[in-house]
């Protein structure tokens, strides 16, 4: 059986956010089911699932900018449910990056320290440094309409970090950018994190993204959270079927009265013992070739091998096959959640 996907995992070091029974609704509609969630100082910490999940629901009531039908918001073991956001020490940064198109770079970095107060020359310092961390030293003078949308991110980061707030909340921040700058900045989100030692709270769709960045991952499914975990304990031991078929590719067998969930990287084609199946399609992916096979005891499979060298050509559609793996390969898993069960 997987970890109960309720239980918080006690703190290591001073906790910066605190979720206690957040419940949302809209009408009749349930954004978000009874929350109970603590992230760490200093973690960078992932909120994942798919689309109407209750990801960004959850970011916006941290924010400030929803208030919670139920339910109380602490920062730094201070409660705020009732704060708005300009006074909670909250920054987010947004999918469309909210650049003032006729500011400079600088003064779109600036603008947060100017609101507040702060004197020209600390300004520009600050705003400068901001700039170097994001490796736009030099960029201040220009406007936004003359960036990449990798650089306008990148201003959009710089500006969020310049008031050191102590928690920055990232809403689907890459999801504009293509693949090879979003896996870029990927990296240096992780990066410019260590550096400035802010908590990070992303919210993502994206599975990959949030095993390469991730201290811990939140799965969300339908206003709730599924499990709570490290990348590889999300991955490698999914609390039930849907964290197992969200998060990556898994494949859920049921054998013996046993239902459990192996990964497809984990099977292999073998010649002395497994079980019978015929292949269904080859699918070639590059550094990898998938196999879709039907099992004869009952299922469907995805098998995943890495190519090497050359692609491989030694199993094809309609083969009949034999696929092995290692019990210490497979996890029990659930269908559902036990308190849904009638």
């Amino acid at each position: 059986m997987g970890p109960d996907p309720g239980i918080i995992r006690p703190p290591l070091q001073p906790v910066d956010i605190t979720l206690a029974g957040i419940r949302k609704t809209y009408g009749d509609v349930v954004a978000v089911d009874s929350i109970d969630l603590e992230i760490d100082e200093g973690e960078f910490f992932t909120m994942l699932g798919p689309s109407g999940s209750g990801k960004t629901t959850t970011l916006r009531i941290i924010a400030g900018f929803e208030q919670p039908t139920e339910g109380r918001v602490e920062l730094a073991g201070q409660d705020v449910t009732r704060q708005p956001p300009y006074s909670r020490d909250v920054n987010t940064v947004f999918q469309d990056y909210a650049l003032f198109p006729h500011m400079t770079v600088g003064q779109n970095v600036e603008y947060g320290l100017r609101v507040k107060g702060i004197k020209r020359p600390e300004r520009g310092q600050r705003a400068e440094e901001a700039l170097a961390l994001v490796q736009l030293a030099g960029y201040g003078g220009r406007k936004p309409v003359q960036l990449s949308g990798g650089q306008r991110q990148r201003v959009a980061l710089a500006r969020a970090i310049v008031n050191r707030p102590r928690v920055l909340l990232l809403d689907e921040p890459l999801g504009a950018l293509d693949l090879k700058l979003r896996q870029e900045m990927q990296t240096e989100l992780k990066r410019i994190q260590g550096e400035v030692g802010i908590t990070f709270v992303y919210v993502t769709h994206d599975q990959e993204e949030a095993l390469t960045m991730s201290d811990r991952i939140a799965v969300f499914n339908e206003g709730r959270i599924e499990q709570i975990g490290s990348p590889s304990e999300v991955y490698e031991r999914p609390a039930n079927e849907f964290v197992a078929g969200f998060v990556g590719v898994s494949n859920v067998l049921d054998r013996g009265g046993r239902r459990f969930t192996i990964r497809p990287e984990r099977i292999r084609f073998s010649t002395d013992g497994g079980e019978s199946g015929t292949v269904r399609s080859v699918i070639y992916a590059g550094s990898v070739t998938r196999y879709l096979v039907d099992l004869e005891q009952g299922g469907q499979i995805t098998v995943v091998r890495q190519n090497d060298s050359a692609p491989r050509d030694d199993v094809a559609d309609g083969q009949a096959v034999i696929v092995a793996w290692r019990p210490e390969d497979t996890f029990a898993i659930q269908g559902r959640r036990e308190e849904d069960k009638v």
